[in-house]
């Protein structure tokens, strides 16, 4: 039951979603549910109720009156549901309560093992030394900083991981920085950046 409603939301059926008076569908009276998960991207999730037998589909059309166009795990959803031949769905949201929704994890652009490499390399990576921006492209996710000529020269790989989380602005060509590098599998690699006037 819940395959098929999951297979029609991601056929893109959205106006069969959002409308259903044609089909003349039994509601039900109002049931109180905990989100089980919702894809914004998709538009669609599914509700879990002690209420009802069966998961209930929950499209973001119906979130639209509540200024909403999605809603995190573990929310409270007062709703009506309706018994369709595809399977449950909410007709109508009367209450959104987020008290009870689970924390929102930020996200990281790195994979779990990159991560783990990335700890790794964390710990031998050298002390902050001088670098110049080279080039870096946010829509890539990476660029480069090279060392003075008079330490070598060598292009310091950077990812947009290692720019976010030292709350850098852009970065720009020629822009002067501090940098703790380390050798990876990619060459030389930047695990640290700040900027050049705040050092200790």
């Amino acid at each position: 039951m819940v395959r098929t409603a999951l297979q029609l939301a991601e056929g893109g059926n959205h106006s069969a979603m959002e409308s259903d008076e044609g089909s003349d569908p039994s509601e039900m009276e109002p049931i109180s549910g905990r989100v089980k998960w919702f894809d914004a991207t998709r538009g669609f999730g599914f509700l879990v109720s002690d209420d009802i037998d069966g998961d209930v589909l929950l499209h973001f059309s119906v979130l639209r009156e509540h200024g909403r166009r999605s809603v995190p795990e573990g929310a409270i959803i007062e709703c009506i549901p309706v018994r369709l031949d595809r399977g449950l769905q909410a007709k109508k949201v009367l209450s959104i309560d987020t008290s009870s929704a689970l924390p929102q994890q930020p996200r990281s652009s790195i994979p779990a093992g990159e991560r783990a490499d990335r700890k790794a390399l964390a710990d031998s990576a050298g002390v902050f030394e001088p670098v110049e921006v080279k080039w870096f492209n946010r829509v890539r996710g990476y660029g480069f900083v090279k060392r003075p000529d008079e330490v070598g020269g060598e292009d310091v790989f950077v990812h947009m991981e290692t720019v976010r989380t030292s709350h850098l602005p852009e970065l720009q060509p020629g822009q002067r920085l501090e940098a703790r590098i380390a050798p990876s599998s990619k060459g030389l690699t930047a695990i640290e950046l700040r900027d050049s006037g705040d050092s200790d």
